[in-house]
């Protein structure tokens, strides 16, 4: 699947810390078969990826649409459609399917929302028919 994480209040907070998990999280991602990408607002976040070091996990970077989600893909660039979205705002999750993720708890270290991420991304997977039998079949 394609999975596209928001960044501001989704992987990172408001004072520019990675939210706990973010690592352990998309390497489980990767390992499962998955391609992680990050999207945002105010464009593309290569600086997070380069200042968190997460090159190793990140497929690509893209502008995520703030209205008229699914209809702005082409427009803003984006390659690739999402398969499950993770982010603080609702109305992309409701676009696309995902899940909303609630802000950053504090203290940092006692926030565990990425690990639900992970646990519904692998819930959506094992519910989702296999895409690319359906493709071949079709």
């Amino acid at each position: 699947m394609n999975i596209f994480f928001d960044v501001d209040f989704t992987l990172i907070t408001w004072d520019y810390r990675l939210r706990p998990h973010v690592r352990e999280v998309f390497q489980r991602l990767k390992d499962d078969g998955h391609a992680v990408y990050l999207w945002s607002g105010v464009g593309r976040r290569w600086e997070i990826v380069e200042q968190f070091g997460l090159h190793e996990y990140i497929a690509d970077c893209f502008e995520k649409p703030l209205f008229r989600h699914v209809d702005r893909l082409t427009e803003l660039g984006v390659t690739v459609r999402p398969d499950f979205v993770i982010d603080d705002h609702a109305e992309p999750v409701d676009a696309f399917g995902g899940v909303h993720i609630r802000p950053p708890h504090t203290p940092l270290d006692a926030d565990t929302e990425m690990l639900r991420v992970y646990e519904e991304v692998r819930r959506f997977a094992a519910s989702a028919p296999d895409r690319h039998a359906e493709e071949a079949a079709g």
